[in-house]
């Protein structure tokens, strides 16, 4: 049925297209100024150069190739870790009849509330001694926390107890019964927890910063606070990083987004 245009449609859609812009504009300036080699960050159209040479001196000079393949690894590593994890203890606090868990989830759940800074020294500890400083392990083992846990068991109370036992019955054994029916009727969940996780470990700068001390360790957020000096900065420089820094998790949302919807019922 073709809708209507009305006045409030027109003014509605031109009402969504001016905030779309206005949400977009730090973003374009972002990029504008990239472009050149100003050390203010107010720029004219004359100051506009397009090439390529910040970028360039930011990969080459600045190692963001190497910080890039630090925090890829880092996240890749963290999504994949968390999912698993929290998935699998999710299920285990939902559906498997474990004496003491409702105690045991709910002192779990406790520690959100504890400041990450808090156990900031302590866990610093614990890696240190460990022998992990300055390894991806160190970067990724501490992205495990409550709330994936606390997600995953929320969506997992829908996925029907009959369901499970139909395919207990039928042999169907536990890891195959997790794999093949658990997992995609939480995807939605799934897809969730992965784009905080990746948010968090993206964004993630005082751990990567206190855990790494070479510089071949360093992922994007700490590259990019080495960009700016006391002195002066160069501000199209750092946009140049900080636009290298935004591509990856654009083009990763993008994919999930479409992901998330082709999963949803509504799609179907």
């Amino acid at each position: 049925m073709k809708q209507k245009v009305t006045p409030f449609v027109v003014l509605g859609t031109v009402l969504i297209t001016l905030f779309a812009i206005l949400c977009l504009t730090p973003l374009i300036y972002m990029i504008a100024v990239s472009f050149t080699d100003s050390e203010s960050l107010y720029i004219s159209i004359s100051d506009l150069r397009f090439s390529f040479d910040n970028f360039v001196y930011a990969i080459v000079k600045r190692n963001f190739g190497r910080a890039l393949v630090n925090s890829i690894i880092t996240v890749v590593g963290s999504c994949l870790l968390v999912d698993i994890a929290s998935s699998m203890a999710a299920y285990g606090f939902e559906k498997k009849p474990v004496p003491g868990k409702e105690v045991l989830f709910q002192g779990y759940l406790a520690t959100m509330m504890i400041p990450g800074q808090v156990v900031l020294i302590p866990m610093f500890v614990m890696i240190n001694r460990a022998g992990l400083t300055n390894t991806y392990a160190a970067l990724i083992l501490p992205m495990v926390g409550a709330f994936g846990i606390f997600l995953m068991r929320q969506f997992m109370v829908g996925v029907p107890n009959e369901l499970l036992e139909a395919a207990e019955i039928d042999g169907c054994g536990e890891v195959r019964r997790f794999v093949t029916i658990v997992i995609p009727l939480v995807q939605p969940a799934l897809i969730t927890l992965t784009i905080f996780t990746f948010n968090a470990a993206w964004n993630n700068f005082l751990w990567p910063l206190i855990i790494n001390t070479r510089s071949d360790m360093h992922v994007l957020p700490v590259t990019m606070a080495t960009l700016s000096s006391n002195s002066t900065t160069n501000y199209g420089m750092v946009m140049a990083g900080a636009t290298l820094t935004f591509l990856f998790p654009f083009i990763l949302y993008v994919f999930l987004q479409s992901s998330s919807w082709r999963a949803s019922p509504s799609a179907a």
